[in-house]
């Protein structure tokens, strides 16, 4: 019921749910916590966010927060179109600094698995966007921590849009990895 594809980065999976479709529509399951479990994904999502996007180049990230409230994420599209991206924030981890990058749209129905230790971040494709994502711990704004998206020593290529990306003021004041606190 589930098609799972590792990423290149340990724990970074795109997952595809079945989708039963005929005539009148379709059904997928996103998520079932029985399933997912039998696939070796454990994780217990406390909290669901809904975030629209009216046009295309907003970009959202990088985001993190800090143990002990870290989150996993499990991030789909409902309408729409995203470039997303998961960034190794581990320090002593063989592949910090390394991003894996993912489309993922309604029209696919994949979702991207962002675990702890990541930071995630997208930018929307086309006008009118609308992301789920599931997490495994609440929102602390003691523990939320940005990275700048063009941070060179991470090296990020983002699509190529007609325009300027449209940041919020904290993403466009987010430091650099070597200025950010991150995972040990």
């Amino acid at each position: 019921m589930l098609e799972i594809r590792p990423l290149g980065l340990d724990g970074v999976l795109e997952i595809v749910p079945k989708r039963f479709g005929d005539a009148r529509g379709f059904f997928v399951e996103t998520y079932n916590e029985e399933r997912f479990s039998d696939a070796g994904i454990d994780l217990r999502f406390v909290q669901d966010n809904h975030s629209h996007s009216a046009a295309a180049g907003i970009l959202r990230g990088l985001h993190y927060q800090l143990p002990p409230r870290a989150q996993d994420k499990l991030l789909r599209v409902v309408r729409g179109r995203v470039f997303d991206v998961a960034v190794d924030i581990r320090r002593s981890s063989k592949t910090f600094r390394k991003w894996v990058a993912l489309e993922i749209s309604a029209e696919k129905g994949n979702q991207i698995l962002v675990p702890k230790g990541f930071a995630h971040g997208f930018v929307t494709l086309v006008p009118d966007t609308e992301v789920l994502y599931k997490v495994t711990d609440t929102y602390s704004p003691q523990h939320d921590r940005s990275i700048r998206f063009d941070d060179p020593a991470i090296g990020i290529e983002w699509p190529s849009l007609s325009g300027e990306f449209q940041l919020s003021d904290k993403d466009l004041k987010a430091p650099t990895l070597a200025a950010a606190e991150v995972f040990a």
